[in-house]
């Protein structure tokens, strides 16, 4: 579960993003309740996910899907432009994701707390 609750705050942390764009410095109120309902969403998803996994490979993948869907969805919602220096990034962020991932040993203690 802590991975699919991981994904979920990713979710919530793309929509904060994309959001925090169309507040206009938080003078529109709709994407501004917007914004701060899914910063709440993904903080509380992220402390669920926290409850077992490592807080250095949770973050860092939860800011890193977090990077990824918003480069991609600025891209077809604001019309960013894409630049191969990004694309490289991009795909960085997703190996450095991935490698985490895989990486992740749940520490015995959390193994107990996970089952």
């Amino acid at each position: 579960m802590p991975w699919i609750y991981l994904l979920i705050a990713s979710v919530f942390e793309v929509v904060f993003a994309l959001a925090t764009n169309a507040t206009d410095g938080f003078t529109v109120l709709g994407p501004s309740l917007l914004t701060a309902a899914a910063a709440a969403g993904g903080i509380f998803f992220l402390s669920l996910a926290l409850k077992t996994l490592d807080v250095g490979v949770g973050y860092t993948i939860w800011t890193g899907i977090g990077s990824v869907g918003t480069v991609a969805l600025g891209t077809v919602i604001f019309d960013e432009a894409l630049s191969p220096g990004k694309i490289l990034a991009f795909f960085l962020i997703i190996g450095g994701v991935l490698g985490l991932k895989l990486a992740d040993k749940l520490t015995p203690a959390r193994q107990a707390d996970a089952a």
